[in-house]
């Protein structure tokens, strides 16, 4: 269940960029795939300890599975509750194993120049905020698509959102949150494309 009905107006954050906003606890906001294909790399600080973080490997441990459901809550790496998922339109297939990308992996892929990232992206939303952060957590990948077989390997393949399919989180702390629309264009994470596209997200009021 959203936590309002009435919203502000949605902010469309362009292929291959970041943000980050700030939410006080009881505010949420709605992360919109606007084209059903986009993947979101998603953090959240505290707002008065960046050293103190959403982290993907303590909730994993907190909720005893790899995927979050409705109503599930997301813990810091000093376990404390920062966000929870309050609603989610799209088949509920998200990430929490995959870091996020950075230059190393696009030289591994083959780049041979500079090639837009989700680590970077974070490092500068927090700088349009004036803020640095000492390291880059994994994120929480909304609509990312990574099958984990049988055998322990992985998939990355496109996708299962469809246009405007959106999650909706709520901040259980004062926090930062901060999003990249992931520009990955050599695996089809972001669709068999290969092609990022922009993601549009709304401030919940309480």
């Amino acid at each position: 269940m959203s936590p309002s009905n009435k919203t502000a107006a949605q902010v469309r954050v362009e292929a291959r960029c970041g943000t980050a906003i700030r939410l006080e606890r009881g505010e949420a906001v709605r992360v919109i795939n606007t084209h059903g294909r986009q993947v979101v790399d998603t953090w959240a600080f505290v707002q008065d300890n960046l050293g103190e973080y959403m982290s993907m490997e303590h909730t994993r441990a907190w909720l005893s599975r790899i995927m979050p459901k409705v109503g599930d809550v997301f813990v810091t790496n000093h376990r404390r509750e920062i966000l929870t998922l309050v609603a989610d339109t799209s088949p509920g297939i998200h990430d929490t194993l995959i870091a996020a990308c950075d230059r190393y992996r696009y030289e591994l892929l083959g780049c041979k120049d500079y090639h837009d990232n989700c680590t970077d992206n974070l490092a500068a939303a927090m700088a349009v905020l004036g803020l640095r952060l000492p390291e880059t957590p994994s994120p929480l990948n909304l609509f990312m698509n990574i099958p984990v077989h049988e055998d322990g390997s992985l998939s990355f393949l496109p996708p299962v959102s469809r246009p405007n399919d959106y999650v909706e989180l709520r901040a259980e702390l004062d926090c930062i949150v901060a999003f990249s629309a992931c520009p990955q264009d050599i695996v089809p994470i972001n669709g068999i494309a290969c092609k990022p596209t922009d993601f549009a997200f709304v401030m919940l009021e309480r």
